[in-house]
C-alpha cells in the first residue's frame, strides 16, 4: 500500500488532479483530527522498518500481501497481511532455514530476525 496523503480533510482534499478523490490520509483533519486506518499502518511499519531500511522483496502468495527490509543495521523484516477471508498457513524461509506460521484473516504479522 502506499499512502500519497499524510492529512487530508473530510472531503477528502487535497488531491491531484486525476488522483483518487475518496481516499482517505492518515489523518482526517478539522476542527479537530481523526485517526484512520493508514495511520496506524504507517505507525506499525515505522517501528520496525527504521530510516536506512531497504526493501528486498516482495511477492503476493494468494491472499497473503508482504513486503521485506533489510534495516541498516542488518535485521531482515517481513510484514504479512492475510487479505483472504481464512486463516491462512505458510512459510517463512532464509538461508535454508524455514519456519511455518498462520496469519487470521484479516491480521497483519510482522516478522525480524
Amino acid at each position: 500500500m502506499l499512502e500519497w496523503n499524510l492529512a487530508a480533510t473530510a472531503d477528502y482534499k487535497p488531491h491531484t488532479p486525476g488522483g483518487c478523490t475518496t481516499c482517505l490520509g492518515a489523518l482526517t483533519i478539522g476542527t479537530d483530527y481523526t485517526r484512520n486506518v493508514a495511520y496506524y499502518i504507517i505507525a506499525h511499519a515505522s517501528k520496525f522498518v527504521r530510516p536506512g531500511s531497504v526493501r528486498i522483496g516482495s511477492n503476493q502468495p494468494g491472499s497473503l500481501l508482504n513486503v521485506a527490509f533489510k534495516t541498516s543495521d542488518g535485521k531482515k523484516v517481513l510484514i504479512v497481511l492475510n487479505n483472504g477471508g481464512n486463516a491462512q498457513p505458510f512459510n517463512i524461509q532464509y538461508k535454508g532455514r524455514q519456519v511455518t506460521t498462520e496469519l487470521a484473516p484479516g491480521a497483519v504479522g510482522t516478522y525480524v530476525w
